[in-house]
């Protein structure tokens, strides 16, 4: 854990039940996140990493009190938000904010820029006036490499890059201390994802802010993220600082992810790591370690207990959950 906190989650998770039924009786209940602990200090870049339904977006939403939690502790500046009245919670929504993975469906398509950028201002009472309402807008757009002209303009006039940095305009317009990165970047070129990286650190670097960057693809958050987290049906199976994790990938699982990444050099070769099959059903979990029915260094204890999130002898910054590669 980070010497200073801004974030704590403990033992988070969130089940979404599954209705079903003439009487909508609930069947059954999605582990989408069981058991997540982690922390995040002050002007971090937290990066948590997985492929789809791996439970890191819904993570993300959860701490943001976006989607309620079924149980654990999130606290921020060590107030736990779940105890939070809907009323004093709304205090705690200019100090946190995110930005959304597809920046066009997370606006209204009939406001203007002003509007959408400028909504939170209004709901917050940040601005006394048009005036300055305009102002703060303008001044947010440059700051994200837009031009004021574009306040009057909508969404649709925008292509996908544009639309991201309008978004990020609108999370910083409260002034957040944390702002969660939804995959930021996944809908975009490569040449636009560099861009956007690029202004998300020197906007961090500016205002201080620390982040939870999601995002599915390790190459993405290598050089952008402090730590990283690599989540796996709805658990973490390791953690560690971004250099150690990609030096030192210990769970089967991570590695697979570090030796899919696409290697610049054509003649450079990696080693393969198999895999096979699909990822098991959050409804129906698998006994043990989530991981055991694909992994391709199973053994008998792997089916039968779910190892827990240790650090290893030798670093105890790294973390793992993983029988055959626990240290």
């Amino acid at each position: 854990m980070p010497a200073e906190t801004l974030l704590k989650v403990q033992n988070l998770k969130k089940y979404f039940p599954l209705k079903g039924g003439v009487l909508g009786r609930t069947r059954g209940y999605v582990h989408a996140v069981e058991d997540v602990s982690f922390s995040i200090a002050p002007r971090e870049t937290f990066g948590l990493v997985g492929e789809s339904g791996s439970g890191k977006t819904t993570v993300g939403r959860t701490l943001l009190r976006l989607i309620e939690p079924t149980a654990g502790v999130v606290e921020f500046e060590g107030v736990n938000l779940a105890s939070l009245s809907p009323a004093e919670l709304r205090g705690y929504r200019k100090r946190m904010q995110i930005i959304f993975q597809d920046p066009a469906s997370s606006m209204n398509s009939r406001l203007t820029v002003e509007r959408i950028v400028g909504e939170g201002l209004i709901l917050h009472k940040m601005v006394r006036d048009r005036s300055e309402l305009r102002e703060r807008v303008g001044t947010l757009l440059e700051q994200v490499g837009l031009s004021r002209s574009y306040m009057g303009r909508y969404p649709h006039e925008f292509s996908g890059g544009q639309r991201q940095r309008i978004s990020i305009a609108r999370a910083l317009s409260v002034g957040p201390s944390f702002v969660v990165a939804d995959e930021p970047v996944s809908a975009l070129d490569v040449s636009i994802q560099s861009q956007i990286l690029n202004l998300l650190a020197d906007l961090q670097s500016q205002y201080g802010l620390s982040y939870l960057f999601v995002a599915h693809n390790l190459a993405v958050v290598e050089n952008f993220c402090d730590r990283v987290a690599v989540m796996y049906l709805g658990r973490i199976v390791e953690q560690a600082w971004s250099e150690e994790l990609y030096r030192r990938p210990l769970h089967p699982y991570t590695q697979i992810l570090i030796a899919a990444i696409p290697e610049p050099d054509p003649n450079a070769r990696k080693e393969q790591v198999p895999v096979k099959g699909e990822p098991p059903s959050p409804v129906k979990p698998p006994p043990g370690c989530p991981f055991h029915p694909r992994c391709p260094l199973t053994v008998d204890k792997c089916r039968q207990e779910n190892p827990p999130l240790v650090p290893l002898s030798d670093n105890p910054e790294h973390l793992v959950a993983c029988w055959v590669n626990w240290r």
